[in-house]
Parts: C-alpha cells; structure tokens; sequence
C-alpha cells in the first residue's frame, strides 16, 4: 500500500511507495543528502532547502546525483523571514531532515520545537556525526573519525599496514544515511498510528556504525574472532576470503567459505591436488601463497572466464567505471543513464511501485515558485534582511 501523505504529489507526478510524501531537507553535505535521495528515489516529495551562494562540497551541482529526483527552493535562513518560509513548507510536510551540528537548528529558528510546533506529526530527522549529546557533539568531524572510535575502521586492511580508508561508504551512509532513512520511517509509521505523533530521530554515524559490528561483537565474546586486523575468517586473514593479483595488474576476489565452494574453487583454480587443509589456520600461509602464485599465471579477464558462472565464489574486482558493464549488473539495470550520467538505478526493488530517476540533480533555486505553488505556501522568494549569527551546514558544522 502506498503512503499517503499531507497534500498529495504535490503536481510531480511521482510513483514509488513514499509517493505522497512529503520531505524537507536542509541543505547539507554527506549523509544527509544521501539518505534525502533515497527517500525521493522511493518516491518521496524531496525539496531541498538551498541557502544562497551555496557551500558544502565543491561540486557542480549539475552533477550531484545524491540531490536527483529532488525539487530545491532557496531560502536564506539568517534572513528575517527565512525560518518563517521553512516554517510554512513544514507545516505541510510528513519529514524534516537536517544536519547542523547540535543547537544550529535551534539558533536558526527552525528546530524540532519550532517546527513540531507548526506541525505536530512531523518527523524531525537529525543527522550527525556524534550524535545530539556527549562530551564530542559540538566537534567537527568527518566519516574518518567516526568510524575510528566504533573499532569499524580499525578492522579493515592488512595486519601489518594502517587501516584501509573505505571511502566514506561505512559511515557516512552506511552507519549514517541508511540509519536516518530507517528512523525517519519507523517514526512516520508510528505518527499514523491512532493516537501517533510526531517524534525527533537522532540518528548519529557513530550509532549507526557501532549497530553494523553486532555479529562481530558476538563472534568475539564467543572466541571466533581475534580483536586484530588480518587474522580472522572476513577480514582478509583467511586465504579463501580475500583478493589475488593476475598477471596484468587486475585483482580476483575471492569468498570460497563453505566446503562445497571451497571444492570448487580449488578444482578450477587448479590446485586442488594440493591445496592444505582449509581448516587449519597453521597451513593457511601455504595456501595463500598457493593461491596468490596460480593467479599471477593468468589475467583477470582469463580468471573470469574460468570461473564466471560457477559456484566457487569468485568474482573480479571492477572499477567503479568498468562496473556497469558487468553482465549480471547490465542484466538487472542496476546502473542507468540519466542527462547523461551514468549512475547507480534506485533501490531496492518493488513489484508494485517501482521507482525510477525521473529528474537530474536540482539546482539551487530552480523549484522555488512550482514548489509554493504545489504545496500551497506563500511565496517562497525572500524578501527579509539578514539577521543573527548562527551559521553550518552538513555534519560537521
């Protein structure tokens, strides 16, 4: 059933299972945009609020795909009637997300008080680094960091190099945006409950990152995993779990667990005449040596051939412009092309409501009076002076 919400479509035209509702994000920089984009791939009603001149990351915003299928307005906050316009769009929304740091908002005029204010049921979203309290929440901080103090970090890489930096998909948007968007709509389930209200969800990368090692923390309290880097069954200690350079540079990865794949994998490797005993760790630098010198003897496009539609668990390890072309990834359209950007297709899946990239990245402003006229606020163009000092935008500010 898809979710109705405060107004409609508001005139967009728009399918997915959140068609209906209705999203204000303060413009920010990381997670926040991310997880506002799923919601509007989802089908959501997204309006950006884009403050004049900009800020945040310096990318063009024509190319910004984490603000596609969003409409924007600008609204400048620190002018007199700026909170009053954001107000206005509040009252008419089903969500709100924004991330300043803790007591931005507040100083700005628009937070959770202010806007609940206007609009009881609305769901305030929060996102941060560090979370609403702590002796940490008013420090600046980027994914790096965040990911460091949970242990996450401290997992990933060799055992005897640093610690391998996963871009900023383990925090950010992983231990952050994905944690937002699943708050945001548990509390939107809950104020449509009878006798539901709205409610403020403090989503913080630390939580959200902490909450992905759960399964960790329980293989550690049981003895099967070691509180170091390298030396356990999914960090890269074990031979069959890991990636292999071939001949012309490229990289295998391999994940050849249980026995039957591990079978597999040796017999079409080529080894299995004498490959060691898979389950005893004392031998497994003999068998990664084994492995690692069978395939420097081929490229990684013979390899892939060798065992492409096979169940030995091995795959090669793309580019992120060489992944589209991937057969399986192809088949299921698991990127598409948009303005001419090729770019990951919504997801997941629904059989009923399916999503699509139906608009590009907005631009600042460009919504501004489609918006006012769809959601039947005042005008949104500003009029007022600028006012007060408080001043951030995105998770670190």
């Amino acid at each position: 059933m898809a979710v109705t919400g405060n107004g409609g479509t508001g005139g967009t035209g728009r399918n997915g299972p959140l068609a209906g509702v209705r999203v204000v994000e303060l413009a920010g920089i990381g997670p926040g945009p991310f997880a506002a984009m799923l919601l509007a791939d989802l089908g959501a009603d997204v309006v950006r609020v884009d403050r004049p001149g900009g800020g945040g990351l310096a990318v063009n915003p024509a190319y910004d795909v984490t603000n596609r299928n969003k409409r924007s307005v600008l609204i400048d906050l620190k002018a007199a009637d700026g909170p009053a316009r954001v107000l206005d769009l509040v009252a008419r929304a089903d969500i709100l997300i924004e991330g300043f740091r803790p007591g931005v908002a507040e100083r700005l005029g628009v937070g959770p008080a202010e806007c609940r204010a206007r609009n009881p049921r609305l769901v305030y979203g929060r996102m941060t680094g560090w979370g609403q309290d702590g002796p940490l929440a008013h420090t600046a901080g980027h994914d790096i960091a965040y990911i460091a103090v949970t242990g996450a970090l401290g997992m990933i890489g060799k055992p005897d190099e640093p610690p391998a930096v996963p871009a900023n998909l383990v925090g950010d948007y992983a231990g952050g945006s994905l944690y937002l968007v699943v708050g945001v709509l548990a509390a939107l389930q809950h104020a449509r409950t009878p006798g539901g209200t709205g409610q403020v969800v403090d989503a913080a990368i630390v939580d959200g990152t902490a909450h992905l090692t759960a399964m960790i923390h329980g293989m550690m309290a049981a003895g099967g995993w070691q509180d170091r880097r390298g030396a356990n069954l999914l960090d890269g200690g074990c031979p069959f779990y890991g990636t292999y350079e071939t001949s012309d540079g490229g990289y295998m990865a391999v994940g050849a667990l249980e026995q039957q794949f591990y079978d597999t994998f040796t017999e079409l490797l080529g080894i299995a005449d004498r490959a060691p005993a898979r389950k005893d760790p004392a031998r497994w630098g003999e068998l990664r040596e084994a492995v690692a010198a069978k395939f420097r003897t081929r490229t990684r496009q013979e390899w892939t051939a060798v065992f492409e539609g096979t169940d030995a668990c091995v795959a090669p390890v793309l580019s992120l412009r060489e992944a589209p072309e991937h057969p399986q990834l192809a088949a299921r359209g698991t990127f598409t092309e948009f303005g001419g950007i090729i770019q990951p297709a919504p997801a997941p899946r629904f059989s009923a409501t399916p999503g699509a990239v139906h608009s590009g990245p907005a631009q600042p402003g460009a919504d501004t009076e489609a918006v006012a006229r769809d959601w039947d606020v005042p005008a949104l163009t500003e009029t007022g002076t600028r006012t007060g000092t408080a001043t951030g935008t995105g998770k670190g500010d």
